[in-house]
């Protein structure tokens, strides 16, 4: 990538090949503002696993921390959607809803989104690297490179399994895991509510998958895709979804049941919640495809802000 940013013509779309046209172009193709989906369940993670089994927090420690885990959520997301962008470019290429991304498009060349996904798992390997050189915590160094291998294998998915949509709630359920580890290891072993948040993000992220790959279902069908909408159709998918996100929500109840530092403001947010997973499906139902940018963007990232914020401000308190 050049310094200057110029641009050539490529089957008629303008390519963009400076770096840092080519770094804009990519962070707004990727959506960088979704890594609210996750982000909020790290860093309630993060405030479970400090004061887990009554550990009087260090609070100058912590913020060092937590401002690694919210570079790691960042470059980790960043790996992930990039290297999706760059296996599905061809595909993208012909499908009338993707055929304007970036690298889909001819905008940007796979070449640079290779290095930028290169340049992405770097950063996170050297802030996984910090927690031992200041934290003295050695876990995220050795498990940094298999969550960078785990949650690109999901864009790779939908070629040979339906159920494509549980691997992509399987990598980021893995965020609440990876900061908990980053923050205080033990924590795992002591604070169940941490296994019940991120069975919860696996099924929460799976059921809105699913509805919002109903846009695609005629596309994967002609192209031999595999996903829930493809195999089981528009109503078997609606019904899929209902199910996953039934689940999460008894995870989620299941979780702020499990820790007592989680009491009236985490509870009114799982009601809260609640609601707006049955408004949701409410407007999928009402309006199928038309009313996704609601259903999808806005309450789910309503949805992961309220259960972050309310669930650490109830840890605050009773730390």
């Amino acid at each position: 990538m050049s310094a200057e940013a110029p641009t050539s013509t490529i089957d008629g779309a303008a390519e963009t090949t400076g770096a840092i046209g080519v770094v804009r172009l990519a962070l707004a193709d990727i959506k960088l503002a979704h890594t609210v989906f996750a982000m909020p369940f790290a860093v309630l993670a993060s405030f479970l696993a400090l004061t887990a089994g009554g550990v009087t927090p260090d609070w100058g420690r912590f913020a060092g921390q937590l401002a690694l885990v919210v570079l790691c959520m960042i470059f980790a997301r960043t790996w992930a959607m990039l290297v999706n962008r760059v296996a599905d470019h061809a595909i993208d290429r012909d499908n009338p809803r993707t055929k304007k991304r970036a690298m889909a498009s001819g905008r940007m060349r796979v070449r640079d989104g290779v290095l930028l996904a290169l340049a992405s798992a770097g950063a996170f390997l050297i802030c996984c690297a910090l927690f031992w050189v200041f934290f003295d915590n050695p876990w995220p160094t050795f498990l940094g490179a298999p969550t960078l291998l785990w949650i690109a294998f999901y864009s790779y998915t939908k070629r040979f399994t339906f159920l494509c949509h549980v691997f992509l709630g399987g990598a980021l359920a893995f965020s609440p895991i990876a900061a908990a580890i980053a923050i205080n290891p033990s924590a795992l072993t002591s604070t169940p509510a941490l296994w019940f948040i991120a069975g919860m993000v696996l099924f929460w992220v799976a059921g809105f998958d699913v509805a919002y790959a109903l846009q695609d279902l005629d596309y994967d069908r002609e192209v031999g895709l595999a996903s829930i909408p493809a195999t089981f159709g528009w109503k078997g998918a609606l019904w899929v979804s209902r199910g996953f996100h039934v689940i999460a929500f008894a995870l989620l109840v299941a979780a702020w049941r499990s820790d007592p530092r989680l009491t009236l403001l985490f509870g009114a947010a799982v009601t809260l919640v609640g609601a707006l997973l049955v408004y949701e499906h409410t407007i999928l139902h009402r309006r199928g495809i038309a009313g996704l940018p609601m259903a999808f963007f806005t309450i789910n990232g309503v949805v992961s802000c309220v259960l972050g914020v309310m669930g650490s401000v109830d840890v605050l308190i009773a730390g």
